[in-house]
């Protein structure tokens, strides 16, 4: 019997049964379509990741004030302002692995044009802010150097603001008022999009960091040009922990604090902290395929036990077979390949399944991100093919050995 005669019994067979074969391959749709939606979805989870990491800066470590005391309390992080425009400068210039230092300061603020006003983050910054978390100008330009110098009364404004400030109109060359200090609009900042945290990184609005200190933000940073936060961007990602300790050893030297004196400030590294929750969801993503093949291993249980079913009921059917001149071989052959033929069919269904699952969480999900990859489709489909041939083999094997004559005495 050849290869195409095997083929064609096998599919007549199947087709005797239809209900029956729909029935069998259910497990391993089920189980393709899982491995592929869980797939999908871990996947789309470390993209975000990875988006939130480039939103931030590549590379990027903050420079945080330490704790202040009140009544012998401690205040928390950021309450004692420890840290200067001088300590970004000398990070930059004696740490060799630090790309750029940037000074600068927050505060709230009420933004308003014209009848319209907006509740939203002043930053005070420089240009070297602008290159340490790698924030493009969408329209209009940035800060030149006699702005920075001369505490010029300019802005950058992101998009939540414009949205809701300036939605029929181009804001560029507009005045708003923060903290009643008009303003001039000279750029429009490309958008971000949320932190790690769930804040809107594009509600805010960027001015020049004297005019923050001597404008807007108050008493508090005016003595010994205090800032509010360094943003530092180390060269390479490797160089990121070297970078870490470089800026500890050198703020506290330049703190002048002693062996035994606890840091005057805090060091944040964002790219750890997300790329460890990138971690945790590789390994939840792994843990859902996982599940999501158990399935799959279900699903070949049941073709085996369908097969070894339909090896009982065509009992006499083999021996007929056999004493016309087929070989075990042959009837090997035919039962392996119905059962390749449900795996098969069972894949393909469960791959439509599986994109069209991926697609619908996307897009019913409220954002939520899913990347299907090519290589989790032939994963998987090729796992079900797999399936197929391994639970397969036992019943088709046992039809192989059957004893014609007795196969022919079957009732």
């Amino acid at each position: 019997m050849r290869l195409f005669d095997s083929l064609f019994a096998g599919l007549r067979a199947l087709r005797a049964n239809i209900l029956r074969s729909i029935l069998t391959t259910l497990g391993i749709i089920i189980g393709v379509a899982a491995v592929i939606i869980m797939i999908s979805v871990g996947s789309g989870a470390e993209a975000r990741m990875e988006d939130l990491i480039a939103s931030l800066g590549s590379n990027l470590i903050m420079v945080a004030p330490g704790s202040g005391t009140a009544g012998g309390v401690r205040l928390g992080a950021g309450t004692k302002a420890s840290i200067t425009e001088g300590d970004a400068e000398a990070i930059q210039r004696e740490i060799p692995t630090v790309e750029v230092a940037a000074p600068s300061l927050r505060g709230p603020g009420q933004v308003v044009f014209g009848n319209l006003n907006w509740a939203t983050l002043v930053h005070g910054v420089t240009p070297e802010y602008m290159a340490a978390r790698e924030w493009e100008i969408e329209h209009g330009r940035s800060f030149r150097p006699e702005e920075i110098n001369g505490a010029a009364k300019v802005v950058l404004v992101g998009m939540t603001l414009v949205e809701n400030l300036f939605p029929d109109q181009d804001p560029v060359g507009e005045i708003i008022r923060i903290k009643r200090v008009p303003f001039r609009i000279i750029g429009i900042l490309k958008e971000k999009g949320e932190t790690p945290m769930g804040r809107d990184q594009d509600d805010t609005v960027f001015i020049p960091l004297s005019t923050a200190r001597k404008r807007v933000l108050g008493a508090r940073y005016l003595g010994g040009k205090k800032v509010g936060a360094i943003f530092v961007k180390s060269y390479t990602a490797e160089l990121v922990p070297q970078t870490v300790e470089s800026v500890k050893k050198l703020l506290r030297q330049r703190h002048r604090l002693r062996e035994n004196q606890e840091d005057d400030f805090f060091v944040r590294n964002f790219s750890q902290i997300l790329e460890t929750r990138a971690k945790s969801s590789r390994a939840m993503s792994l843990l859902l395929a996982a599940v999501a093949g158990i399935s799959l291993l279900v699903g070949g249980i049941g073709i085996m036990n369908i097969m070894l079913v339909s090896v009982t009921e065509r009992t006499r059917e083999i021996g007929l077979r056999m004493a016309v001149g087929a070989r075990g071989r042959d009837i090997l052959a035919q039962f392996l390949i119905e059962s390749v033929i449900l795996s098969l069919i069972g894949g393909l269904i469960g791959v439509v399944l599986g994109l069209l699952g991926s697609v619908g969480i996307a897009s019913l999900g409220e954002g939520w991100p899913t990347v299907v990859r090519v290589e989790s489709v032939i994963l998987a489909f090729s796992f079900s093919a797999a399936v197929g041939v391994f639970f397969g083999f036992y019943p088709a094997r046992k039809a192989a050995r059957l004893d014609p004559i007795e196969a022919l005495r079957y009732e």
